[in-house]
């Protein structure tokens, strides 16, 4: 894209990832932590990451499922699948649960890394739109390469539900692999289920979010968000849901660039937040009756009255991000496209401290600016053909983080485009 192009539109909106209902974690240091160890993959790290019995699990796009030891970062097994493994891993009852792009859901046993059993979808694929983000041709058909995540599974009475590019929710006999039920939602469905009073909430593409259900599927409401016809760049439920029974209120962004909060029972929009033409793609978290959302291009940290919608503090950081917050005690944290983990002071979003990558340090190709902004002109010259991918490939070159942390005995424990997982304490 050129930069006349994005500064007239804001169309690069570059936010983060895709997990289920997050709870808050253990208490994260306020103080700047040391590098504790890295384990190098063999390609760029998106997925989000699982503690387990000592064991941190994550994916890559080099095709594997990790198990590592998290005291010391050791290979505990790698479980290859056919193709990146983008999805974060959803763990119950000694399996892990993982989404690939070889179109398969992989049940894995935790403790070998032995496969339990595999279910064929009709394959994955990224959104995809005609002048995608305002790309040249305008004819061309393009894949959008800031689809970055596949849907984590939820997991709910025996079964395991989760989103596809094919266009389908699935819901599977956790044991067996068996299909127990499918809806058709009619476009790339990469956020995570979310699960809560026997529904199951997800969106997908075309910015539909749907309430399903659990046991049969059956569509019990579906809320429409902002759809932009012209470049396809205003749409799409790439955020997934975080549900607060309590309030009876689904929280969720969207590329629309809105946050929303809608009533759990019958779908009606309770609250919107209009972030200014910039998308909300992470996991809003919600924690002390506020929930806490972060933007892409305008690189705002949000946070509200949850109940209400009432705004109540808001902070500039200076890089996109797509990685969900995390409230880890009295800690904000929040990964950013630039290639820095920032640590927030937590209500009020005031920075304590910022880890950058070794790739982010380096800035080879000054992909970034001095203070750490991205480049964008540079980074985006064109916006003819392949330009656009290859500028996203460009920006992630300093170590995106895209990876939501994981707080485990007091590690914090993330990874990066640079294809390491890396462990602060």
């Amino acid at each position: 894209m050129n930069a006349a192009l994005i500064t007239r539109r804001q169309t690069l909106l570059l936010s983060a990832l895709a997990l289920a209902s997050l709870p808050a974690q253990a208490s994260a240091p306020r103080r700047l932590p040391k590098a504790l160890w890295s384990f190098q993959t063999g390609a760029r790290v998106v997925s989000s990451l699982v503690a387990h019995q000592g064991l941190i699990l994550v994916g890559s796009d080099d095709g594997h499922l990790y198990a590592l030891e998290a005291a010391s970062g050791r290979l505990r097994w790698a479980y290859r699948t056919g193709g990146p493994v983008s999805g974060t891993p959803r763990v119950a009852d000694g399996t892990a649960y993982v989404m690939s792009y070889d179109g398969r859901l992989h049940a894995v046993d935790v403790a070998s890394g032995q496969p339990r059993w595999k279910f064929a979808t009709e394959g994955e694929r990224r959104f995809e739109a005609r002048g995608l983000h305002g790309s040249q041709p305008r004819s061309q058909t393009v894949a959008d390469p800031f689809d970055v995540y596949l849907s984590r599974p939820a997991i709910e009475q025996g079964l395991v539900i989760f989103g596809c590019g094919d266009g389908k929710l699935r819901a599977l006999d956790a044991s067996s692999g068996a299909l127990r039920w499918s809806h058709d939602c009619g476009e790339v469905v990469h956020a995570s289920p979310a699960v809560a009073g026997g529904r199951v909430i997800v969106g997908d593409w075309a910015s539909r979010l749907w309430a399903l259900d659990l046991q049969t599927g059956r569509e019990l409401w579906k809320f429409q968000a902002g759809v932009d016809a012209l470049m396809a760049n205003q749409q799409g439920f790439q955020s997934s849901p975080t549900v607060d029974e309590a309030l009876g209120l689904v929280f969720v962004g969207c590329r629309d660039s809105h946050c929303y909060a809608i009533d759990l029972r019958n779908g009606q929009e309770r609250w919107r937040f209009s972030t200014g033409a910039s998308w909300v793609v992470g996991t809003p978290a919600v924690q002390d009756g506020k929930v806490v959302f972060a933007t892409s291009d305008s690189s705002l940290i949000h946070i509200h009255e949850a109940a209400s919608g009432k705004a109540l503090a808001q902070q500039q950081a200076k890089s996109y991000m797509f990685a969900s917050p995390v409230v880890a005690g009295d800690v904000l944290l929040m990964g950013a496209l630039n290639g820095s983990l920032e640590a927030r002071d937590w209500p009020s979003g005031a920075l304590l401290w910022t880890w950058r990558t070794p790739a982010a340090r380096a800035n080879r190709g000054w992909v970034l600016t001095a203070d750490g902004r991205f480049n964008t002109a540079l980074n985006f010259a064109s916006n003819w053909r392949e330009a656009m991918a290859l500028g996203f490939d460009r920006q992630s070159s300093v170590g995106s983080i895209f990876s939501t942390p994981v707080v485990d005995q007091g590690r914090i424990i993330f990874g990066s485009a640079d294809g390491r997982v890396y462990a602060l304490g």
